[in-house]
């Protein structure tokens, strides 16, 4: 598949403003930890080659390791992630699905217990972040570099 347009070429206003939510969440309290969990795993619901490439290299720069890495699509079944993490990667799942079951009271209330409302907030806003740059790379096409 080759890139189909340009989007930040094409529509740079559309394009500056979801920078301008990346540039938002840089000056929130969210750890770089979770948004890399997030990215990474809405990346990999999404299917969304360019950003799984891109997110999972910028984990490894902020020291993230190889294994929860690679564990991260079934991260249920290990005892690699905190439960605020946890929290964080079910909420990651319902939001990017939302169309399946909406977001589930149990998901949401255990993430408001563990994270409170402001960082609750932060998060969803990166979930909702994550899930336009899936969209925008790929229906135009994004390809990571070889």
């Amino acid at each position: 598949m080759s890139t189909r347009l340009r989007f930040n070429e094409t529509e740079p206003a559309g394009y500056r403003q979801l920078v301008a939510m990346e540039q938002y969440l840089g000056h929130t309290g969210l750890k770089e930890t979770h948004k890399d969990l997030i990215y990474i795993r809405a990346s990999q619901i999404n299917g969304c080659a360019f950003c799984i490439d891109m997110h999972t290299r910028d984990a490894r720069k902020h020291g993230e390791t190889e294994q929860r890495i690679y564990a991260l699509n079934a991260w249920r079944e290990t005892p690699f992630f905190t439960p605020e993490e946890r929290a964080i990667l079910a909420l990651t799942e319902e939001i990017t699905l939302i169309s399946h079951n909406h977001v589930a009271d149990a998901t949401y209330d255990q993430a408001a217990n563990l994270l409170g409302d402001q960082y609750l907030a932060q998060v969803i806003m990166a979930i909702i972040t994550i899930n336009a740059w899936n969209r925008l790379g790929i229906s135009t096409g994004m390809q990571p570099a070889v």
